[in-house]
Order: structure tokens, then C-alpha cells, then sequence
């Protein structure tokens, strides 16, 4: 049977990674990373996830189109890549089709299949990127940076040691070659600065999820992160464990 996220009790953060340690996993598969995420009160997409394309029709009763179809997979770490993602998913139909391409696909039979992931697409906004990793000499490190081209081909990011203030978070975000962006830039909607800062606060903070794993968390990836003008919701989420 499917599960939605949001209609299943979240898991204690550190069952979800005694799990994947359990199962012999080196990271978090999405729906896992994104329960992490929810459970220190950052948004993501309601979502759930099916076995095969048999199970899609009860399941898109659960679920608001459009919606983006995934793979989930501990062999596949960049799904894009192997033709494991479709966005924009308008009916059952769609999403069925979709699973039953990726399933056809060489790369993916390949790998060993825990399902597949369907989630509601979230709303237009600015792509950000806020991630963090763990460093030999300074501990747990945050990231903040503008999603697209900017982090892609300018690498416009800015670090701060954890655990961070408000101050801290306001200060990464000026630090950007491109903060007008966030600010409504060349006819952009402006994006919610503060919605960013509290995002920042509960990955990179005093409590946030990179200080009370960090003996557990190696890499963490929050690509994109979609900021419109008063929400940022998480819609992918990568978490390399120790």
C-alpha cells in the first residue's frame, strides 16, 4: 500500500536515520530526508509513494495536480540523471506512464526500486539552495545560495559555521553576488527574505538539524529549496550519512 507523508505519523528524526543505517544505506532516500525536514518544521510537498503503476490510481485521490513522479532507489543518487523524474503530471494517466517509462529504462532495471515517490508540485517562487556538510577542523558548516545559474555556473554561495544567529542568516544572504534576486530583481516577484532566514535557523541554529546530527550527517542538500513571497518549501532534500 501507499503511504502519504503527511497523513502518517513522523518518525523521531533519529529513527529515520538508525533505519537507514540498519538497512546498510551510505544516505536517506527522499521521502525519509524530506521527514527529517518536516520533522524541524521546514515545508514539503504533500506526497507519497507507490510500489508500481497498479497502486497509482487510489494513490492520485490522496494528491492535488499537477505533480512530479520520482524515483526512489539507493543505487540512483542523482535521479534527473538517470531519467528518474517528470514534472508536471496532470492525471493518473499521466503518472502511470511515467513509472512505467522509468521503469523500462536500462539504467534504472538495473538498480534495486523501493518505489516510486509522487508528490504535488509547489508553488512558482525563487529557487535557493541551502545545504551543509561536516568539516574536519570546524564541525558542521551551512549553506546558503541562489538556486539555477547561480549556483550552477557562478557558485554563488555563501558558508557560516554552525550553529548560526538571525544575524548570521540576514549576513550569508547579503553576502550574494545575486541578493537582489530575492528582492523582486528585473520584474521578478520578490522573494520572502524571511522565510529563508528561519529556514536557515532550523537546518544551521543552535537546535537546528545539522547541530543535533552532526555526528551523523556528512552532507546535507536542500536543491531546490522554492521560495515564494511568504513560504519556503523544500521540494528535494539529499542527506549523505557518516
Amino acid at each position: 500500500m501507499f503511504a502519504v507523508m503527511n497523513d502518517i505519523p513522523k518518525m523521531i528524526p533519529q529513527k529515520l536515520i538508525e533505519a537507514a543505517r540498519a538497512q546498510q544505506r551510505s544516505a536517506l532516500d527522499e521521502q525519509a530526508g524530506k521527514s527529517l525536514l518536516a520533522s524541524y518544521g521546514i515545508s514539503v510537498p504533500q506526497s507519497l509513494t507507490v510500489k508500481n503503476a497498479g497502486e497509482v490510481d487510489a494513490a492520485m485521490t490522496k494528491l492535488r495536480a499537477p505533480v512530479v513522479v520520482k524515483i526512489m532507489s539507493p543505487d540512483i543518487l542523482h535521479k534527473s540523471d538517470a531519467g528518474g523524474v517528470k514534472v508536471g503530471l496532470k492525471s493518473a494517466t499521466e503518472v502511470k506512464d511515467a513509472i512505467n517509462a522509468m521503469a523500462a529504462s536500462p539504467q534504472i532495471k538495473a538498480a534495486r526500486i523501493d518505489g516510486y515517490l509522487i508528490e504535488e508540485m509547489a508553488p512558482a517562487g525563487q529557487e535557493i539552495v541551502i545545504g551543509g556538510l561536516r568539516d574536519p577542523y570546524f564541525g558542521p558548516l551551512v549553506m546558503v545560495g541562489l538556486g539555477g545559474i547561480f549556483v550552477e555556473v557562478l557558485r554563488d554561495v555563501s558558508f557560516r559555521i554552525c550553529p548560526i544567529t538571525r544575524l548570521d542568516a540576514e549576513e550569508m544572504l547579503d553576502d550574494l553576488k545575486g541578493a537582489a534576486v530575492l528582492a523582486g530583481a528585473r520584474g521578478r516577484k520578490p522573494a520572502s527574505r524571511a522565510a529563508i532566514v528561519d529556514a536557515l535557523l532550523k537546518v544551521g541554529g543552535e537546535n537546528g538539524l545539522l547541530m543535533t546530527h552532526a555526528d551523523d550527517i556528512a552532507e546535507a542538500d536542500i536543491n531546490p529549496m522554492i521560495v515564494s513571497d511568504n513560504a519556503a518549501v523544500a521540494v528535494d532534500a539529499r542527506f549523505i550519512l557518516k
